[in-house]
């Protein structure tokens, strides 16, 4: 076997490729899977990432094509090709592939752009319509064709079931008739084809006709009473041309499948294409996998990377790189610590990135690797009776063969079976030597020496697997950069062991040894503490940038919303001047004709007295034009507050024409109510509002202005959820100002997504005490009803 091969197995990418055999449709493209290896081409890589990614997007919009098929075997279009008659089997096994030809060929009528390249291939497929009707309407199952296949066919059906009933009525004399005594049973039957009655071997000569069986415990005889001899002829003659007008029909059929082999074999290949790739996009899609970059820098980098064969509610992922600034990667830590598994996920992570596949990691950089190497497990032999030790050192031989820059060597505990020292050497050795070659490297061990020799070489990193020394439990994350400790007194001590024999195994441990221990459990120590103090910032800091982001948006919102109104309003001032400026001309032309009149005195006074009212009148409709014109007051840079802002002052913010209440204010700034926002605001920025002055001036006066006249429903429909919540959030004032207790929001169904969105401004709103969807009669999932705080 080949390194690269029992890479493939080492790894378990072979259990990879049956698990996606096993959400493949088509049975051909499941044998295509089984045989799936690893390519290293840039183009078709890249190519193939981009169809895995393509699929899955479109299956999370539209679902996944129809695909399946009965097994259309090459071999059968193969023969179709050369003219060979083709049987109903395998008409019907063609019929299918046309099926799903045709359903594929309408699913990628309409693809969304995530589909990309992958649209060239739906866009390949080649309908044949006609093909497909013929097949269906001939052939009904693998052994009958229909009545209907051929005007000629059905004349010999129908004669023969006409004398078929002339049999029946025949034998039926001897059934019911005086013969019926000499009858075994009462029933019609066959033998040969030819139809019989089952007579007692006694009385077989009392009925005159041919014997064409008998039973196998003597008792009965079959006989072809010769009343029907000529009839049952007549049907095995029509029998004959039965069977030549079906061979007719299916040459027929084989050729016109043969016409269009070419147009088959075609359909064929990218129907098996597509079923691969979409299943690898629902691996994926299991998986919860990602869409691999191929690292053009030659680095490796995985950010919670998970082993796609171990329990995803359980498995720890694991971040690490390889390669830039070093090449090998020396891992130690306790045993069952997750040290091979580690190793296990680097390489599996290549193998399926080569093939096209998606892996579960968040991010998943890789360089395009001409091989995988791997030396992992026992490779005790028990055939060719060779060590643990000696079976490595093969396999490690073999792979030094192969190693060549770019290739990915993955050594399980170097170096172990054999003498410690000499083990240790030789691993290092070993290490040195794949280096020279320009591969990658990963290996586990428990040497020291290799630790050591790690944080010493240029280009070496250490990494371990961490260990919970309260639990005595790994926690199975790899830690990079630093050396694992192996933790052997203080597991022993914590499981009862006398501590003097833990002292006097300390003595007997080498200076170096020791000095080098106690440095990796400082250092270990200090590199807890570190982990702790940056996951506490980076929780701040993620809170932080959470809280910033919904500031904004809500902000980004509040200032579109009231610039939309603004507008509004100031359309709405144009229009109602222009209105009162037609209505003045118009009565300015009829008074000068009135006055023009001058009938008498008393008309000029009632010109007078119409002009005063007039003039009143348009001082009244540019008043109210002033108003709804909120950029043309807001904008005014010279205003100047009247007096200092204080607590419960009505104003206005400026710059997005949006009325609010004061809640604290210096000379400087001013905190703002503003709907349900709170803003800080530079007082140049406010105005104060025309209804706090006239309250001043009226301290004490009892307000006599009624309620303002507001419906208990607000209607948003066809509004995007911006604006539906500006209009909502005028209304609720008004409705906070009527004193409703309920009232109703009518949004809609549609999508749900309108009332998706106002749902999350209700949940923040202070004026809101709870909402739920509308009952039966009050217009169900069209409309919320909201309870207002009183």
């Amino acid at each position: 076997m080949k390194p690269f091969e029992k890479a493939v197995k080492t790894l378990e990418f072979d259990k990879i490729r049956a698990l996606l055999a096993d959400v493949c449709a088509v049975e051909a493209g499941k044998e295509k899977i089984l045989s799936l290896m690893p390519v290293s081409d840039p183009n078709e890589l890249s190519r193939m990432q981009k169809e895995t990614a393509a699929a899955k997007a479109i299956a999370s919009i539209k679902g996944e094509p129809f695909l399946y098929a009965h097994p259309t075997t090459p071999d059968i279009l193969d023969r179709a090709g050369k003219g060979a008659l083709i049987n109903p089997a395998e008409l019907l096994r063609i019929a299918s592939l046309l099926r799903a030809v045709e359903r594929c060929a309408s699913y990628g009528e309409n693809l969304p752009p995530e589909a990309g390249e992958l649209a060239t291939i739906f866009h390949r497929l080649l309908p044949q319509k006609p093909l497909l009707h013929e097949i269906g309407r001939c052939i009904v199952s693998e052994d009958t064709i229909a009545d209907d296949a051929s005007v000629a066919l059905s004349e010999i059906r129908r004669k023969k079931t006409h004398l078929a009933g002339r049999i029946r009525d025949s034998l039926q004399h001897y059934i019911s008739g005086s013969y019926a005594k000499y009858l075994q049973e009462n029933i019609i039957t066959f033998r040969s084809s030819r139809y019989v009655i089952p007579v007692k071997s006694e009385y077989k000569n009392e009925i005159r006709g041919l014997i064409h069986d008998t039973s196998a415990s003597g008792a009965t005889v079959f006989i072809e009473p010769m009343v029907v001899v000529e009839l049952n002829n007549q049907i095995k003659v029509l029998e004959g041309e039965e069977k030549e007008e079906i061979d007719r029909i299916l040459a027929h059929l084989s050729a016109e499948v043969s016409q269009v082999s070419d147009a088959l074999q075609l359909n064929f290949y990218n129907i098996v294409l597509l079923s691969v790739i979409f299943a690898r996009a629902a691996l994926a899609a299991q998986m919860d996998a990602r869409e691999v970059v191929f690292s053009e820098n030659g680095v490796l980098e995985l950010e919670r990377a998970r082993h796609p064969l171990l329990d995803p509610k359980t498995v720890v992922p694991i971040s690490l790189t390889l390669g830039g600034s070093f090449d090998t990667l020396v891992i130690t830590g306790p045993n069952t610590g997750g040290k091979t598994v580690t190793l296990k996920t680097i390489g599996l992570f290549a193998l399926m990135a080569q093939s096209g596949l998606q892996v579960p990691a968040d991010v998943a950089r890789l360089p395009i690797l001409p091989d995988v190497l791997a030396d992992i497990g026992d490779e005790q032999s028990i055939e060719q009776s060779l060590s643990t030790f000696s079976a490595h050192m093969k396999n490690i031989i073999e792979m030094l063969h192969s190693a060549r820059p770019g290739v990915l060597m993955l050594f399980d505990e170097l170096g172990s079976g054999t003498d410690p020292v000499e083990g240790a050497a030789l691993a290092q050795a070993i290490l040195e030597h794949a280096r020279q070659k320009g591969v990658y490297l990963a290996a586990t061990t428990h040497y020291a020496e290799l630790k050591l020799y790690a944080l010493e070489t240029e280009g070496v990193e250490n990494a371990s697997c961490e260990f919970d020394v309260q639990t005595l439990r790994p926690t199975y994350r790899l830690i990079l950069g630093t050396p694992g400790r192996s933790n052997a007194y203080l597991i022993a001590a914590r499981l009862g062991l006398d501590e003097a024999i833990i002292d006097t195994a300390k003595g007997l441990m080498a200076k170096e040894d020791s000095r080098f221990e106690n440095a990796v459990g400082n250092l270990e120590k200090e590199r807890v503490m570190l982990e702790k103090e940056r996951r506490t910032l980076a929780d701040s800091l993620r809170e932080a940038e959470t809280l910033r982001n919904e500031a904004k948006a809500m902000h980004d919102s509040i200032v579109s919303a009231a610039q939309k109104e603004a507008q509004r309003a100031k359309k709405e001032a144009l229009r109602l001047v222009k209105s009162a400026r037609a209505v003045s001309d118009a009565t300015f032309v009829k008074l000068e004709e009135m006055q023009k009149k001058a009938l008498r005195e008393r008309t000029k006074e009632d010109l007078e007295s119409a002009r005063s009212k007039l003039r009143l009148d348009l001082k009244g409709v540019e008043k109210r034009a002033d108003a709804l014109s909120v950029e043309e007051k807001t904008d005014d840079g010279d205003y100047t507050l009247p007096r200092p802002l204080k607590k419960g002052d009505t104003v206005i913010v400026a710059s997005v024409g949006k009325e609010g209440t004061v809640e604290s204010a210096n000379d400087t700034e001013a905190v703002v109510l503003a709907g349900n926002m709170r803003l800080k605001i530079s007082v140049k920025d406010l105005r104060l509002a025309t209804k706090t002055a006239k309250k001043e001036k009226k301290k004490g006066a009892v307000s006599t202005s009624p309620r303002p006249m507001i419906q208990n429903s607000v209607d948003v429909r066809g509004l995007v959820c911006e604006d539906a919540w500006f209009a909502i959030d005028r209304y609720l004032d008004d409705v906070v100002r009527t004193g409703f207790e309920t009232v109703t929001v009518i949004h809609g169904k549609g999508t749900g997504a309108l009332k998706k969105g106002l749902w999350q401004y209700f949940r923040s709103d202070p004026r809101i005490q709870s909402f739920r969807l509308g009952l039966y009669g009050e217009g169900d999932g069209g409309v919320t009803i909201l309870t207002m705080k009183m």
